[in-house]
């Protein structure tokens, strides 16, 4: 039998229900990877050893084995807090901070059967794209350490691609599970606004921050984010009204593992922050989407090339309500001076907003959100690169100056965020790697609701390229 890390989340789980693995094996066998592979990698900045396999014997002696994530190893987002286990939010301003009480997803994890081994790094109050905090060691890249892991969720990133966990959530608030599975060479989902009730993204400032899966492969990601969704006696415990559309044709793992269907697909390389900043996509990451393009075609799949109505209202809002975010951080006096240069800069500049700048980025977003799904509509889903460049290298982004810091995060992420504007599903995929061995991908955009239809696509590419055998070398 093969080392239980080379399996699929959804292998493991067969083995667990099998009863070839207890989930106190399998938690011990990833625990004593992470022991070997954190400290060059930063992946987790807490590793609760104790506590991950006293919470293995509780599921195997006490939760159903119908659970949907029964005994299979997570972890938590540094940004999610776990009663009794210190949460630091990436930040040296929270340092000791021990939570008495868990968030939802937490809880939801836990009731979905899964056995957290501890936190993963995030950067600081998840702000920037990339996991280099003055807090933790950075979240170095499985492919190539010297080169990042993306963020904000790269620590869990790290740990997927390193063998260091089957899958993992992340919280993605404007690409926060795409930047790091894109860098890291997995697979990322973004549910649509609305799915997931623990994190919905409906009570987050614009609708943008929502929780989906990392994982090697679709079904993978499926399976996670099944269980993330908590079905009670059949249905999801939607929390509020607003909901995004759902078929209920049963688990989405059953659609990823299908993977049928033809579709019609709209392919661009147009961003929402064209006319802002100098958008230049890189070689590699325009060869990975035509391997893509060539590659749905060859399957049957109508390819139509598209592009968005150029609009310039959409990076100042967007930058307002980011600045917005950041003035609710936890941070008066002294202890601002223990807060990072962007994210300062982010918080001096959020305070000093009118409410009549918020209220106006509001209308715009939500303006824009109509547009952007208006225009897509004629399409079933459409492709575009997953990042502008290739996984940038440790210390690239400018650590002092705020305006140089974000136009960077944009240049390498211009097709994330527009996607948690408007609520939509999105997908990204590892389809090839550069000369120097770096992952590349695409992402797939989605109608409202239409999780299936990028699983279905997602799972069909993952067939024609086999991305999922191919390890990198600290495997």
């Amino acid at each position: 039998m093969a080392d239980l890390h080379e399996l699929t989340a959804l292998e493991l789980w067969q083995e667990l229900q099998s009863g070839r693995v207890s989930p106190r094996e399998l938690a011990s066998h990833y625990l004593d990877r992470i022991e070997r592979l954190n400290p060059q990698l930063g992946a987790f900045v807490t590793v609760t050893r104790e506590r991950a396999l006293e919470r293995a014997d509780h599921v195997a002696d006490a939760v159903p084995k119908t659970a949907p994530l029964w005994g299979l190893p997570s972890g938590d987002k540094d940004l999610w807090m776990r009663a009794g286990v210190p949460t630091g939010f990436g930040s040296r301003a929270m340092a000791g901070f021990v939570p008495e009480t868990s968030d939802e997803i937490v809880e939801t994890l836990d009731d979905a059967g899964a056995v957290s081994l501890g936190k993963t790094n995030a950067p600081e109050f998840g702000l920037p794209a990339y996991t280099e905090s003055l807090a933790a060691p950075p979240a170095r890249n499985p492919w190539n350490p010297e080169r990042g892991a993306g963020g904000s969720s790269g620590g869990a990133a790290v740990a997927v691609a390193a063998g260091m966990l089957p899958f993992a959530p992340g919280s993605d608030g404007g690409g926060s599970v795409r930047i790091p599975a894109a860098a890291c060479g997995l697979v990322g989902l973004k549910p649509s606004r609305g799915l997931v009730p623990a994190g919905s993204g409906i009570a987050s400032l614009a609708g943008l921050v929502v929780d989906g899966p990392i994982a090697r492969t679709t079904t993978d990601a499926a399976l996670l984010l099944d269980g993330m969704i908590a079905k009670r006696n059949g249905r999801i415990d939607h929390h509020y009204t607003l909901r995004a559309p759902y078929d209920d044709d049963g688990p989405f793992l059953g659609t990823a593992v299908r993977g049928e269907g033809r579709f019609q697909l709209g392919v661009m390389t147009t961003s929402a922050w064209d006319g802002a900043y100098d958008i230049t996509l890189s070689t590699e990451a325009l060869d990975a989407l035509a391997a893509a393009v060539d590659a749905f075609s060859s399957m049957g799949h109508g390819v139509e090339e598209t592009a968005l109505v150029p609009d310039d209202t959409y990076a100042p809002a967007f930058r307002t309500i980011w600045q917005a975010g950041a003035a609710r951080i936890p941070a008066e006096g002294e202890v601002l001076d223990l807060l990072e240069p962007l994210t300062a800069w982010l918080v001096e500049r959020g305070r000093a907003l009118s409410a009549r700048e918020l209220s106006e980025a509001l209308a715009t977003l939500t303006a824009y959100e109509r547009s952007f799904i208006a225009q897509l509509s004629s399409f079933d889903a459409v492709l575009t690169p997953a990042m502008a460049l290739t996984p940038r290298p440790i210390g690239w982004y400018d650590q002092e100056d705020g305006e140089r810091n974000f136009e960077q995060q944009v240049q390498y992420t211009p097709f994330t965020s527009m996607l948690n504007v408007t609520g939509l599903p999105a997908i990204v995929l590892p389809v090839s790697q550069t000369g120097d061995g770096l992952p590349m991908g695409v992402q797939l955009i989605g109608r409202p609701g239409g999780e299936r239809t990028l699983l279905s696509l997602a799972t069909q590419l993952e067939r024609r390229i086999r991305w999922s055998e191919r390890r990198p070398p600290v495997w």
